[in-house]
């Protein structure tokens, strides 16, 4: 392992790569790109949430000046396909279509207008009458699950034998827990630009997360070579997992084919919310038996996941919930069954956390439940069962890694003064008081799952400066920067020499996944590391020829070279690089494939306080520590900032945020007066430590922080809710409503 006393830029907050633009208002987000030609698209959404539609009349719409074409299912390819779809060959239930005729919930897609502007294209959609032929429509999962053709199936995941330790165990202590779908809240609601040229290419600018799943899609939907799609990421305005599936790059690339022109298609915030992802609903009820002493003996885990209308990622969702369960307790017998059901609601898909906010919230309210039952400290149950650095996964996953949750713990406990404040007194008067703790654990790719590569090039140009190519995404946190610093630390260069561009399927060289599953700072940080080092190694060999002396003697410093003996004839890079292609007629340009070496866990614990009125029912959650092992910190500024945003959305799911479906289909929570986000005056102070104790497989000892940064704020709040109130509160989000009934059960109950 690297000394991390030695590093210049590890660890340091640098600024975003592109601050100064966005502050200024000169970066160009896609919402703000034109072209010469350019028309605008908008969606035909479904007012119903099941049915087949029988007529469509679009004569007025058709008739409006400027309106220029509408698409529905009749002129339309009717390719099947899979969003979720982001490498050729992995298979997956293909169930979507551009435009259906067979609507499944409120805000499927029923087809498009292109008109000249923006504004005639909504007036276009108002116009068209529609008429249905409506359907029976299934809102709940349990009910659902029940029914014919709801059913999707299953998938188990065990070690040891959980029933017949929970048969002999002296507590069993089960919970049921729900949790709801919800938006991301980004800035940029979903947006795309696509345009076709002499020569039939299309090309799309979006703020995706995948370029190469995009133009996988779109060959595929559209029936092109994949040489015939461009896919040039654009700056991102927030995704959180949101704009991980390609939901409007599909419509928008066919749109500007059969028109010809350049089309944008952008989505106002209801369309965001109720016709793009979701994070996917779940019901989990949980069984976990334990001794008088706190062991956990066995535990068995029921997860019945609402992937929605479509089918996407359900399964992989799935596993990644159940995956999740064996990776931070350390739990002989285990068991994990995750049932999958459609439901006339908007589709699930990929948010911050991808399953552990929802897993998470299900067995770490449940460990504060057993706590209770043995009538024991709930740091100390945790901290009697939690993994160790270098424990084996029970079921045959990657290696857990340099774990570090128990240091999370013992130091979180610390300075939050849990044990001190754990005994205080409780509340007697309006305001109650209550702490809550959670612990988490996130993956750091798809190793042992998916392929997980990406390929780097690496030029070191005749001026010294450095071109590093590879299909980055920068989704708003900092990534390139990050993967610069990394750069910048190998050939010991100002960052500032260095230029990386974001990804484009014409230029990039292919990356198998993008940014997801937590794996940008792991495994793209840690190709940006390997192409570094072979470009270094190959300039200081030419340079050790042309200096004559040994490799060994060449020093390279603040982007000079010398050898070691004659420190008074240094030369900048750019000058050896000259000297390199006049005197060997070679470039200093290196390319790698790098496979990713592992999947080590990322940890992390938060320690809360809440406030509730219990007159009123509404919580505040007024202090916030957070702790998180995460090997070593590439940009403190960066991981700091992805931890105060995922506080936010972790307060929100516990509780405010909801996407509502009533019984009839119809959705309550669609526009941002009517979904709840926690805002700047209901935030917390959030404290932060951060736990390096490296990772010997990551770039300089990294791991993930984006995504588990989410996971355990939720169950925190949760626990500290009852805590502060004497209950046992499982149903998110925790609204003022549910907290009163809770309080009025208990009295009843007493």
């Amino acid at each position: 392992m690297d000394n991390p006393s030695n590093y210049i830029l590890q660890g340091k907050t640098l600024p975003l790569h592109d601050i100064r633009e966005k502050v200024t208002g000169k970066i160009k987000y896609t919402g703000d790109m034109e072209m010469p030609g350019m028309v605008y698209g908008n969606l035909i959404l479904s007012s119903i949430p099941h049915g087949k539609i029988k007529d469509i009349d679009i004569s007025k719409a058709k008739a409006l000046p400027g309106v220029i074409e509408i698409f529905t299912y009749q002129n339309s390819p009717d390719t099947k396909y899979n969003s979720h779809q982001w490498y050729v060959g992995q298979e997956l239930v293909k169930d979507e279509v551009l435009f259906t005729q067979e609507v499944r919930f409120v805000g499927d897609r029923i087809g498009a207008v292109v008109a000249k502007d923006q504004e005639t294209a909504e007036q276009a959609v108002d116009l068209i009458e529609i008429i249905y032929e409506e359907q029976p429509a299934l809102i709940h999962p349990e009910k659902a699950y029940g029914s014919i053709g709801y059913q999707i199936g299953s998938k188990e995941i065990r070690c040891g034998e959980s029933e017949k330790e929970m048969e002999a165990a002296p507590f069993v202590v089960e919970d049921r827990v729900e949790t709801q779908k919800v938006h991301h809240g980004a800035m940029e609601t979903h947006v795309c630009l696509a345009a076709i040229d002499s020569y039939g290419k299309i090309t799309i600018w979006t703020p995706c997360q995948v370029v190469y799943q995009v133009r996988l899609l779109v060959a595929e939907i559209l029936e092109l070579p994949l040489n015939k799609v461009r896919v040039i990421k654009t700056p991102t305005g927030g995704s959180f997992g949101g704009k991980g599936q390609p939901v409007l790059e599909p419509i928008t690339a066919f749109l500007a084919h059969a028109l010809g022109v350049p089309v944008k298609l952008q989505l106002d915030r209801r369309g965001s919310i109720i016709g793009t992802r979701t994070r996917t609903a779940t019901i989990g009820k949980v069984k976990t038996a334990v001794d008088g002493d706190g062991n956990i003996l066995a535990r068995d885990i029921q997860m019945l996941v609402d992937t929605g209308a479509y089918y996407t990622n359900a399964m992989a969702v799935t596993l990644a919930m159940g995956k999740k369960a064996f990776r931070l307790y350390d739990i002989k017998h285990q068991r994990f069954v995750g049932k999958m059901v459609y439901t006339n609601t908007p589709i699930g898909g990929a948010c911050r956390g991808y399953g552990s906010p929802q897993i998470h919230a299900l067995t770490e309210i449940n460990l504060d439940s057993v706590a209770r039952v043995l009538k024991m400290n709930p740091l100390d149950l945790r901290l009697r069962n939690l993994v160790h650095p270098y424990d084996k996964d029970p079921v045959g996953g990657p290696d857990l890694g340099n774990a570090r949750i128990i240091d999370c713990v013992i130091q979180g406990a610390e300075v939050f003064r849990w044990r001190e404040r754990w005994g205080r007194a409780k509340d007697k008067d309006r305001y109650a008081r209550g702490i809550g703790m959670a612990c988490a654990t996130h993956g750091n790719g798809y190793h042992g799952a998916y392929p997980d590569f990406i390929t780097m090039t690496l030029r070191m140009n005749e001026d010294g400066e450095i071109f590093l190519n590879g299909a980055l995404h920068d989704l708003g946190c900092g990534t390139i920067v990050s993967i610069k610093q990394i750069v910048a630390e190998v050939l010991d260069i100002e960052i500032g020499k260095i230029y990386a561009p974001e990804g484009d399927t014409e230029v990039s060289p292919y990356d198998s996944a993008g940014t997801q599953a937590s794996r940008v700072t792991f495994v793209c940080g840690g190709c940006a590391r390997k192409v570094a080092e072979m470009a270094k190694g190959k300039f200081i060999a030419f340079a050790a020829r042309i200096l004559q002396c040994k490799q060994s003697e060449v020093r390279m410093e603040d982007g000079m070279i010398w050898r070691e003996t004659n420190e008074g004839n240094k030369l900048k890079y750019g000058e050896m690089i000259l000297k390199i292609q006049h005197q060997f007629q070679e470039d200093i340009f290196v390319s790698h494939t790098y496979q990713s070496p592992g999947n080590p866990a990322s940890y992390g614990v938060n320690f809360v306080e809440v406030e509730v009125d219990t007159y009123t029912g509404l919580i505040k959650v007024v202090e916030a520590l957070a702790v998180y092992d995460i090997g070593k910190a590439i940009n403190r500024g960066f991981v700091e900032g992805q931890i105060r945003g995922a506080i936010q959305m972790g307060i929100g799911l516990a509780l405010s945020e909801e996407i509502h479906v009533d019984g009839k289909g119809r959705i309550t929570g669609d526009s941002l007066s009517k979904y709840h986000m926690i805002n700047a005056p209901d935030m917390p102070d959030v404290d932060i430590l951060l736990v390096e104790e490296g990772e010997e497989l990551g770039p300089f000892g990294a791991k993930s922080i984006g995504e588990i940064s989410t996971v355990p704020i939720t169950p925190a709040v949760i626990n500290a809710i009852n805590h502060a109130l004497d209950t046992r509160i499982t149903s998110l989000p925790a609204t003022p409503e549910k907290v009163l009934a809770a309080i009025m059960g208990k009295r009843t109950i007493e």
